[in-house]
């Protein structure tokens, strides 16, 4: 476990191009161990390709990313990522799946550890019901089961809220807000200006790849922050 002095994570002038498109700029951020960090913006501003990058599943074209836990051999492990897209396997059931990845990971008594993350999602009943049964709300907590499976120190995750209902949205919610309070450091990428205000601590506006506003969530209340983010996104740099 890295000092709590030490950023868990680190950016230095980070940017991704795909070709001549600009998609992240000059990205500047550190992420200290227990953060939770909301991230919002237009579409096509960056958010997901900065997620992807962060987790290894693109390369930056330019910049650094440094990890605390740099130089441990299973650092690729350290990080948890959750897309709008739940990429299950549909033809086996909630256990199976998770099943599945806890032997990648190579985990022991994976057993075990997937019915825990089936119960602590609250998915236990539906332990043997094939994923493709699932609801939106349902595959979104197994995918969540299925990021946390391995006790990553860092959790990503991409527009989890996109195709949820009003209570797929709430159980989503009491999840996130449980693992906040575990010390769990959380990147969110969300649209919901004021779901993010309320689960995170930092906030931050993305906009044309770069990261033009940052500030502390406690500061901030829904209506103010929406003028401020309008007026970021309309091209007005805000400090």
């Amino acid at each position: 476990m890295p000092e709590p002095s030490v950023p868990l994570l680190r950016l230095s002038k980070v940017t991704k191009r795909f070709g001549a498109i600009r998609a992240v700029w000059n990205v500047d951020l550190e992420v200290s161990q227990g953060d939770s960090l909301a991230i919002f913006g237009p579409n096509g501003a960056g958010k997901s390709t900065l997620l992807r990058v962060i987790a290894s599943l693109t390369q930056p074209t330019s910049g650094e990313i440094e990890f605390a836990f740099k130089g441990d051999n299973q650092s690729r492990n350290r990080v948890g990522y959750v897309s709008h897209l739940s990429l299950l396997y549909n033809e086996l059931t909630g256990f199976e799946n998770l099943l599945f990845y806890a032997r990648l990971y190579g985990i022991k008594e994976a057993h075990d550890r997937a019915d825990e993350m089936l119960a602590k999602m609250g998915l236990e009943q539906a332990r043997n019901q094939r994923t493709g049964e699932y609801s939106r709300g349902m595959k979104q907590r197994l995918t969540l089961a299925r990021a946390l499976l391995h006790e990553p120190q860092l959790l990503l995750l991409d527009e989890p809220y996109t195709g949820l209902d009003q209570h797929g949205s709430r159980l989503f919610t009491e999840v996130l807000r449980g693992l906040k309070q575990e010390g769990r450091t959380i990147l969110l990428v969300t649209h919901n200006l004021g779901e993010g205000l309320e689960l995170c601590d930092r906030v931050i506006i993305q906009n044309r790849g770069e990261l033009v506003f940052q500030a502390l969530g406690e500061h901030l209340d829904k209506s103010g922050f929406e003028k401020l983010y309008f007026k970021a996104v309309e091209g007005e740099r805000t400090e």
